[in-house]
């Protein structure tokens, strides 16, 4: 329908800086196409695919946002073992936080899960993290402290099971 217009290679820098402008302004869509944008000339531009992933966490749990299958697909595309990890566990995190915000039955179980995984990646994310480079550290921290602030953020109990037939 419409053939889109291409930056130039000069205006990235400044496009990244309007990218982390919109997600502080709470507006992740507009973050996203920027980063499109970008992609579109600089496809391993990694700065621009770190804030893409960010942007489409951003909107998870809303209805018209990116789906957790469109921030999981920019992972392979990490150059660092280190990074593909650590935002494989914020993806997680970020799922388990939209799912806080909707509040529906069972949330807090699944959101419990949610929040498991993303601290499992963000311990084999500690492993290998550059020196002086304590972002898992912190999101596990932040993991934790939301587990245990929220009551309804729980396991599964064995009781709560459904019995299925034989």
């Amino acid at each position: 329908m419409f053939k889109l217009k291409k930056l130039s290679p000069e205006g990235i820098e400044s496009a990244l800086a309007k990218v982390e402008r919109y997600r502080l302004l709470n507006e992740p869509w507009e973050a996203e196409s920027i980063c499109l944008d970008i992609l579109e000339i600089d496809p391993s531009n990694q700065t621009a695919l770190v804030m893409l992933l960010l942007a489409r966490t951003d909107q998870l749990g809303s209805e018209q946002g990116a789906s957790l299958a469109d921030a999981q697909e920019i992972i392979p595309q990490l150059e660092s073992e280190y990074e593909r990890t650590y935002y494989s566990g914020i993806i997680c995190e970020r799922r388990a936080a939209s799912l806080l915000a909707r509040d529906t039955a069972a949330a807090g179980q699944v959101a419990y899960q949610w929040f498991r995984r993303a601290m499992e990646w963000y311990e084999q994310a500690e492993k290998i993290r550059p020196a002086g480079n304590d972002s898992a550290l912190l999101r596990w921290n932040t993991c934790a402290r939301a587990i245990m602030r929220h009551d309804h953020v729980r396991p599964v109990e064995r009781e709560e099971m459904p019995q299925l037939l034989e």
